[in-house]
């Protein structure tokens, strides 16, 4: 058998299996290019998801950048809000405070203000005083100030005296000389002359306020006595219909030959100075028109004193029981009299013996210098 022969059967024989292989191969070669563009299509696709996931990465980025950036500015705003609030709330505070000062402060003007009305309602009202004009004139400088005259009650010590010269030079005279022997009869006794020194008031504040209990009846008579002028005016103003009430006490001010009423209630007071002018019955049948005016209440706030010395006035001490009282104040007067023992014109005199307690009035006649 030849080998053209061979091949001829070969093929003749499995024919149908050949067909079958190359439909196989055909198919494979489908499968081939259907895996072929598939693989294709994965790279796509994975290019394509690479892709995805770098621009993913590049808006991540930008949106946690701006995230940080918004939370940046956040912090800011908060921290700005935060000092904010802090400067509001020390501007509630201090707002706070000065209504706080502002209502303390009006309510320390609804105080002066009543003050001020009592004190209107004092100066609009006080009691009458009879004046005549002397032909004195003053500056008007001083018509804004005033003076208080003082009364000074000085202790003595025993065996001690008090001499006060019209000449304030001789005073001075007597205080340098210091010692002094003084001939009495047949004895001599040395007394040392020393300066009055004393406390005065300085600087006095006073709270006043009206008394709402009290009222000063001022313009009364002047022939009545004391209790008899008191009892009129107490049965006077103890009527109801005079618009008085129970009265509790009457009190004359010897000063002023004032009276001031006080009253059992509070109510009675304003009422009588209100109407100011009142007609009482003094006598029979005759009235006389009095003065009813607001009765002042004072406190003392503020006091300071000063250590005065008085120029006139020479304190003599070491002063010997040995004689009478009388007699041996006027010998001791005599002798400071008299220029050639340094003395001169004596204008008071007072000799507080051994044993005895005396108290000295210092008024405004006697010169006082700081």
């Amino acid at each position: 058998m030849s080998s053209d022969e061979d091949f001829s059967i070969v093929v003749n024989g499995d024919t149908e299996t050949m067909e079958r292989i190359q439909e196989q191969i055909v198919k494979l070669k489908e499968q081939h290019s259907l895996v072929l563009q598939e693989q294709k299509d994965l790279v796509t696709g994975l290019n394509a998801v690479k892709n995805l996931e770098n621009e993913f990465k590049l808006r991540t980025n930008k949106i946690r950048q701006a995230l940080e950036e918004d939370d940046a500015s956040h912090a800011i705003k908060v921290e700005n809000k935060t000092m904010m609030l802090a400067s509001l709330r020390k501007e509630e505070v201090r707002l706070k405070d000065q209504i706080d000062a502002a209502l303390e402060q009006g309510s320390q003007l609804e105080k002066d203000n009543y003050l001020l009305r009592q004190q209107t309602a004092v100066s609009t009202a006080v009691p009458e005083k009879k004046v005549v004009f002397t032909g004195v004139t003053g500056n008007d400088a001083k018509t804004q100030s005033f003076e208080m005259k003082p009364h000074v009650l000085y202790p003595m010590e025993e065996g001690t005296a008090l001499i006060t010269f019209e000449d304030e030079k001789v005073a001075q005279k007597i205080l340098e000389m210091k010692e002094h022997k003084v001939e009495l009869g047949e004895c001599t006794i040395t007394l040392e002359a020393k300066p009055v020194q004393m406390l005065v008031p300085s600087v006095v504040e006073m709270d006043t306020q009206i008394c709402p209990h009290r009222v000063l009846v001022s313009s009364l008579p002047s022939k009545l006595s004391g209790e008899a002028l008191m009892d009129k005016l107490e049965l006077h103003f103890g009527k109801g219909k005079n618009g008085g009430a129970e009265v509790e006490s009457t009190d004359l001010l010897q000063d002023s030959g004032n009276v001031v009423i006080k009253f059992v209630h509070g109510h009675v007071a304003k009422g009588l100075t209100d109407q100011q002018q009142h007609d009482v019955a003094f006598g029979k049948g005759k009235k006389h028109k009095v003065k009813v005016t607001p009765f002042l209440n004072g406190k003392i706030t503020h006091f300071q004193t000063r250590v005065s010395e008085c120029s006139h006035t020479v304190l003599l001490a070491g002063i010997p029981a040995i004689m009478e009282q009388e007699n041996l104040q006027d010998l001791l007067e005599i002798h400071f009299q008299k220029s050639s023992n340094g003395g001169g014109e004596v204008e008071a005199f007072l000799y507080n013996p051994l044993g005895q307690h005396s108290l000295a009035f210092f008024q405004e006649e006697c010169p006082i210098k700081d």
